[in-house]
């Protein structure tokens, strides 16, 4: 059946209606979320602190380990041979000075010491009697002259012979303590064998290797902590006694002897010892240690800009003291570092501060 004509317009006439209210639903939409799309989001800002690159003095402290030796140390070797009669010393005794340390047996010495002045005697005698003739014109002068000479001669061998004499009673050239002993008596001794040896203890000396940075701050007289572990905790004064001239190349180390001023009680040769220098290193330029940066590629900071933003600068740090560190490179006097804020901080980013008052303070 054919639908009737009314009908077909009612029809038409609601798919028209409809049509219109979609369409204005989809511009009602449109316009409500242009505006949400236009509206500018908010821009974030970066709080940070920073502190000011400036100059000062940077305080070291640096402590090496070394042991103890004595500075003062003589080796007793015999300058005569023969057999030793006398050796009263052992390890540990203590020796004033001059006292006699070895004695070895002087009888054949003795006995050419007193062949020669008979020796010596009969040539004056006989160098007397030809003056008196040669006065006369009885004897020619060279017999004179040859006279003279055996008189000489025979004074230079009684002498030898006295000095030699002299070597078999060693005596000790300072007070100290024996630490060596390497004969007994009635050994036969030959010249030159070593027998005692005598310390100082009141010689000794810290016996160190320092860093060639710190070389250049040290002089002769520098004062130093210095703790030995056998002795316990307490520090006592030590003074730089002497600075080696030449470094290890292999190390970059210099030697160093540092003296107790005065010696401990208890202190001994070969004990470790731990000792402390504070140096001050001066004109350093530095920022606090909270600034530094590290990568893969090596240190940087965030320098801040007259304009408000950040870039981000290479440097090489150096020496760090508690939460300071120098730069040696990447920075100049005067120059703002970020200290604080690095999340999400890059190269651009503007900032504000928010505590600008910050700067390397505290005494070395």
């Amino acid at each position: 059946m054919m639908n009737s004509p009314p009908l077909r317009c009612a029809v038409a006439l609601a798919v028209l209606t409809l049509s219109t209210l979609l369409a204005g639903c989809t511009e009602d939409a449109g316009s409500s979320a242009a505006p949400a799309a236009a509206k500018p989001e908010r821009e974030k800002t970066h709080l940070v602190e920073v502190a000011t690159v400036r100059r000062d003095e940077l305080s070291l402290s640096r402590m090496y380990t070394g042991s103890l030796r004595a500075r003062r140390v003589v080796r007793v070797h015999v300058q005569e041979e023969g057999r030793i009669t006398a050796l009263p010393y052992f390890e540990g005794d203590v020796v004033r000075p001059d006292d006699v340390l070895l004695q070895l047996d002087p009888i054949l010495l003795e006995t050419q010491l007193q062949r020669a002045g008979a020796l010596r005697r009969e040539s004056e005698a006989n160098l007397l009697r030809l003056e008196r003739l040669s006065g006369s014109r009885m004897v020619a002068e060279d017999e004179v002259l040859r006279a003279r000479t055996a008189v000489d001669v025979a004074k230079a061998d009684e002498t030898l012979l006295r000095t030699r004499l002299g070597y078999t009673r060693v005596t000790a050239p300072f007070g100290g303590v024996v630490t060596e002993r390497l004969a007994e008596p009635g050994d036969i001794l030959e010249r030159h064998d070593h027998v005692l040896t005598i310390a100082d203890p009141g010689s000794l000396v810290a016996d160190l290797q320092v860093s060639e940075m710190l070389l250049p701050h040290l002089a002769v007289g520098h004062r130093a902590s210095v703790r030995i572990d056998a002795l316990g905790d307490a520090p006592y004064n030590g003074l730089v006694q002497r600075i080696h001239p030449e470094l290890d190349a292999s190390t970059r180390q210099g030697r160093v002897e540092v003296t107790l001023a005065p010696a401990p009680a208890g202190a001994r040769a070969g004990q470790f010892a731990r000792v402390t220098f504070r140096v001050r290193a001066r004109d350093r330029r530095i920022v606090p240690f909270s600034a530094l940066r590290r990568d893969t590629e090596g240190e940087y900071v965030f320098r801040l800009g007259d304009d408000g933003t950040v870039d981000r600068v290479r440097v090489r740090g150096g020496r760090r003291l508690a939460e300071r560190v120098e730069v040696l490179e990447g920075l100049a006097d005067g120059d703002r570092v970020v200290t604080k804020g690095f999340l999400g901080l890059a190269a651009g980013t503007r900032v504000k501060v928010v505590d600008d008052k910050r700067a390397v303070e505290g005494k070395g």
